[in-house]
């Protein structure tokens, strides 16, 4: 990445991930400005100079330019209500703002997927997240960084999310464990995805860049946001 300023773009800004990127922009002295993209206004979020929110329809996402997205958006069956409607969030909307960013000069994109997408996966939630990552490598971005965290950590209710009962089951039974589980399939919390994201992305090579969940520990583990070690 050159010394120059930077902007970045990111959708999904309510969620436990993008409410973190928020934070972790803001602290970053490469980024001049930051474009929080949302299907309602941001309630809770501390303000910062830097941020500016943008109210947009996911379907036809019209967004400012940039140079660098960072996309953070899902949801989980049970709340989507349905297969389509799933899709409708983990597939359509995120390819729809990825494409909308590169049409408005992004260049960088990093997108949050999951431990296990395989396109060709039998289970649809991974299979839909493969068909995602396969989507946005084809848009023309010079670097394109694909988290794939596994259980993420974190406070949603403070967000004012309604809780995920499996997530919070699975996090209960291995949380505990947590230092005895291997790296890649550890619970890791939403602020060290988004400070690995922020760091991957600043040091990608052209191309596209899978960081697992054991490399976005390693990324994020810190907090100064001028190394990517």
């Amino acid at each position: 990445m050159s010394g120059a300023p930077r902007t970045a773009l990111v959708a999904g800004a309510s969620g436990l991930v993008g409410r973190a990127l928020l934070a972790a922009l803001d602290d970053d002295p490469r980024y001049l400005a930051v474009h929080a993209l949302v299907r309602r206004p941001l309630d809770g979020a501390p303000r910062s100079r830097k941020r500016h929110d943008h109210v947009i329809d996911l379907a036809r996402p019209q967004v400012p330019p940039g140079d660098d997205v960072f996309i953070a958006l899902g949801t989980t069956l049970k709340a989507a209500g349905s297969e389509a409607a799933f899709r409708a969030v983990d597939f359509d909307a995120v390819l729809a703002v990825a494409k909308a960013a590169r049409r408005a000069g992004a260049a960088r994109l990093a997108v949050v997927s999951a431990l296990g997408a395989d396109a060709r996966s039998r289970v649809f939630y991974n299979r839909v997240k493969g068909e995602m990552e396969a989507a946005v490598a084809q848009l023309g971005y010079e670097a394109v960084l694909i988290a794939r965290p596994s259980l993420l950590a974190g406070d949603r209710n403070a967000l004012g999310q309604p809780g995920r009962t499996g997530e919070r089951l699975a996090l209960a039974v291995t949380t505990p464990l947590r230092a005895l589980l291997p790296a890649r399939v550890r619970p890791i919390d939403a602020g060290v995805v988004a400070r690995a994201m922020v760091r991957a992305l600043a040091g990608a090579p052209a191309g596209v860049t899978i960081a697992e969940s054991a490399r976005l520990l390693q990324l994020g583990r810190t907090t100064d946001t001028g190394s990517a070690a």
